[in-house]
Parts: structure tokens; sequence; C-alpha cells
């Protein structure tokens, strides 16, 4: 009865310590703090967007106001959070070990011999292809850097997002502007189809009012084409702020221009801080730990077991799998090596079409504030004179139709040219905010065009 107990307990014991050995992970370091990264990030994105607070915008929203609505209930971005989660637990799967199951057997031995039933009773147990711990940490490792990886392509979908919202948001205000002096130029149109038509009744020529009832026209038309196309913009904006493609959404009427720092401190940033770049750097250290793990294929895995008959015999060893196949792990080397070339020539040339870009959009964006500069110091002040002049002009009867109209053309174009010169500075500025991986408030010591502007003068 003490032998039975014994072994049994013995029997106990195995399991108790495969199920201990079972729970035990091999955690790089870094994995806590990858954590602590991701839990920063939990809040927003773990309850079920019906169970969410999203934030309600104002009448006239800012872009600070849609930016942060599309930050908590964009789905592309909430999938790139759940997309690093799921790389995160990973690291788990990867570095648990023992990296396989305890296998338990038993048999039972018929036999005519006066034996009792426990000694007749074999009891099995074996871990299967166990590998070395250096293996399973470095796949613990590998697994630890494509989360954090992950975690940059998070903080790259996050700039993406803001720059697209915002280069929505832009287009989405200049179409705004650009109905505004259309209706603007309606306005003029019909005034002169009044000075055309006072004229042809103190007997001048029809010409002159036949054309301007004809630019009128057009005038209009063109107008109900911009008030066509602000739905089909408002739709798509709306679906990336998660809310119904028809919701209300009114641009404010002159959006004021964000502050910029010199050149000297935004060219310092660079794009160092890139996540982009950052996760294919990630990505390359992980394609070294896979050629790594290629060539620790040549370490041999073994096959611990144990086994007791009642309390008759105990019974340990082991099976040594040996690396037999070695075209097979030769191959596979070479394939970890032509993987960690392919993403070594992907990061080095990311790198220089990210800095190149940067740098291009960087003037461009200047280039931007200087026409900004010139059409409403110079340009807009003459044109508005021209026209001024041209409409006293033709009211006399001075010059005729088709100068007034040039006149007229020169001026919203040039209002135009404003409106599209600001929208294109602040679209290049959330590129070059996405490029940068910065916040360009986070820079410091900045000035906005406006702001300028008032000081010069």
């Amino acid at each position: 009865m003490n032998r039975v107990s014994a072994s049994g307990s013995r029997l106990l014991l195995t399991l108790a310590v495969g199920a201990l050995v079972s729970g035990c992970v091999l955690r790089p370091a870094g994995l806590d703090d990858e954590r602590g990264r991701l839990a920063e990030s939990a809040q927003a994105f773990e309850r079920p967007l019906p169970h969410r607070s999203l934030p309600e915008l104002p009448t006239q929203p800012q872009w600070e106001d849609v930016l942060h609505r599309a930050f908590l209930a964009n789905g592309e971005l909430e999938a790139a959070y759940f997309q690093w989660k799921a790389a995160l637990e990973r690291v788990d799967v990867a570095g648990t070990y023992p990296n396989v199951n305890l296998e338990v057997g038993f048999e039972y031995m018929f036999s005519s011999q006066r034996m009792k039933s426990w000694d007749r009773l074999t009891v099995r147990g074996q871990l299967d292809r166990l590998m070395l711990p250096v293996k399973v940490s470095r796949e613990a490792r590998m697994a630890l850097t494509m989360a954090q990886a992950a975690g940059a392509r998070f903080e790259a979908a996050k700039f993406s997002l803001q720059r697209d919202v915002l280069v929505a948001w832009h287009n989405y205000t200049l179409l705004s502007e650009r109905i505004r002096i259309a209706q603007d130029n309606v306005n003029l149109l019909k005034l002169v189809s009044e000075t055309a038509a006072a004229r042809v009744r103190a007997g001048a020529s029809q010409q002159d009012l036949l054309k301007a009832q004809i630019e009128s026209e057009l005038a209009v038309n063109e107008l109900r084409n911009m008030e066509a196309e602000a739905p089909q913009m408002r739709a798509m904006l709306n679906a990336m702020l998660g809310r119904q493609p028809q919701a209300p959404l009114q641009p404010p009427p002159q959006p004021a221009s964000r502050p910029v720092p010199d050149d000297r401190r935004i060219l310092e940033a660079g794009v160092r801080a890139n996540p982009d770049l950052a996760a294919l750097e990630l990505e390359v250290r992980a394609g070294q730990d896979a050629l790594e793990l290629a060539r620790m294929r040549f370490l041999p895995d073994v096959s611990p077991m144990a086994a007791f008959t009642g309390g008759a015999s105990q019974m340990i060893g082991a099976m040594v799998m040996l690396p037999t196949a070695l075209p097979a792990i030769r191959g596979a080397i070479r394939e970890a090596r032509a993987q960690l070339h392919r993403l070594e020539a992907m990061s080095r040339q990311s790198n220089l079409d990210t800095a190149a870009a940067f740098v291009a959009t960087l003037y461009a964006m200047r280039n931007s504030e200087r026409q900004i500069a010139l059409f409403e110091h110079t340009v807009l002040p003459m044109a508005e004179q021209v026209f001024a002049n041209s409409r006293q002009a033709y009211a006399s009867g001075a010059v005729g139709f088709i100068e007034l109209i040039d006149s007229q053309r020169t001026l919203l174009e040039v209002k135009l040219m404003i409106a599209e010169a600001r929208a294109a500075r602040e679209i290049a500025l959330a590129r070059l905010e996405a490029l940068a991986g910065v916040d360009i408030e986070t820079l410091g010591d900045a000035s906005s065009i406006d702001e300028a502007r008032s000081d010069g003068e």
C-alpha cells in the first residue's frame, strides 16, 4: 500500500511539474516597455465602437476638432492598433518553454501471475522534439522585434491618417472658398448685366447685353458644379471620421494658417522620427534574428522521457534529433540571408526617398508661402484697382465689355490663386509632419504666415 502511494505521488509530481513548466515563458528584454506603450493607446480602442463616447463636432469645426474625432473613430487606425496587439501576444507564443506539450501514456499488462494491478501499470511521460532554450529565446526576441515594428506601423498609421484627414479637410475648405468666389462672380456678372441693360435702353447695341447674359449663365453653371462636388467631398471626409456620409460638416469661412518654425528647426528634425523608417529598421533586426535562427538548425533537438511501472521499475531517457537534412538547412540559411539583404536594401532606399520627399515638401511649402505674400500684397490690390477702374469706364462707355470681363476674370483668378496657395501650404505642412513623424507644433518658435504678414504691415 505504501509503494502504491509513493508511486502515485510520483505520478502526481510528474504531472504537476509538467503543468508548471508549461506555463514558463522566456520573455525577452523590452517586452514590458512595449506592453506599456500598447496600454497607452488601449483606452481609445478596447471598448467596442457603439460603447465609446465620441466627441461631437461643433457647427463650424476647426482642423483640430476634425483630427481628434478621426483618431478616435477611424477603423483603419483601430485595425492597426489590434494588429500591434496581436503581434505583441505572439511573443508569449514564441517564448513558451517547453515549446511542446507533455505527452503522457498509460500501459496495462495482462498476466496470469499474481501481480498487483498497480505493478501491471506503466506510465510514460515525454516531451517530443524539445528545442534548446537558446532557440526559443531567439524566436521570442524576433517576435518582440516584429511587435515593435507593428507598433511603429501603428504610429505611421496615425500620421498617415492625420495627413489624409488634413489634406481632405483643406481641399474641402478650398472648395468652399471656390464656391464663395464663384458666387461673387455670379453677383458681379448680374451687376454687369444690369449695366449693359441700362446702356441698351439708352440706345447702345444689344451685343454687350447678350455677352453679359451668356457669361452669367456660364458662371451659374460653374457654381452649380462646385456645389454638387461639395456633398461628395463631405461624404468621403465623414467616412474618415466614422460618421454617416450625409452628416453635416461645415468648413470655417477662412481657416487660419498653422504656425511653422524656421527651416533650421524643421531640417534638424528631419526624418529621424519617421515611424515607417523605424518599422523597416526593426524588420531588419528581425531579419538578423531569422538568419541566426536558421543557423541554429544545426543544433540538435531532444526528446526527454521518463517512465515507471508500478513500484517495480523507473526509467529516464532521451532521444536526440540530429540535423541530417543539411541541404534544407543550408537552403534556409541562404533564404534568410537573402531576405535580410532585401530588407536592408528597402530600408536604405526608403531613407533616401523619405529624406528627399521631406526636403522637396519643405521647399514646396515655402514656395506656397511666397506666392501667398506676392498675391496678397502686390497682385490682389492691383487687380482690384484695375477692375474698379474698368467698371467705371464701362459705365461711362470708355471701354468695351471685353475689357471689363477680362479685368473681372483677372481679379477672380487672383483670389482663387490665393485660396489655392493657402490650401497647398497647409497640405504640404500635413505631408511634412507625416514624413518627419512629429507634430510641427512640438518644434517650437513657430509663426504663421498671417502673423508674419501682420508684423510686416
